[in-house]
């Protein structure tokens, strides 16, 4: 997976292959950005508990959201 993916404000999960209670396929989460985790191939993301946590990058790919979907994420945080 393209480095790129790290820094995207959302991704979808497109596997939770080692994740199950913490990730849905499919779901968009929001990403937060860490560079030092980028490094290491990992990606930041508020999962289900609602806290962030490291997951590999691999789990998930970058989506562009419409204005108004990124606003909603962002009320709901």
């Amino acid at each position: 997976m393209p480095r790129k993916a790290a820094s995207a404000q959302f991704l979808v999960c497109v596997t939770n292959k080692g994740y199950p209670a913490s990730l849905e396929v499919r779901k968009v989460y929001r990403a937060l950005e860490d560079l030092e985790a980028a490094r290491h191939r990992l990606v930041r993301v508020v999962d289900e508990s609602g806290e962030d946590y490291l997951y590999p990058e691999a789990l998930f790919a970058p989506v562009e959201l419409p204005s108004a979907v990124k606003k909603a994420f962002s009320r709901a945080s």
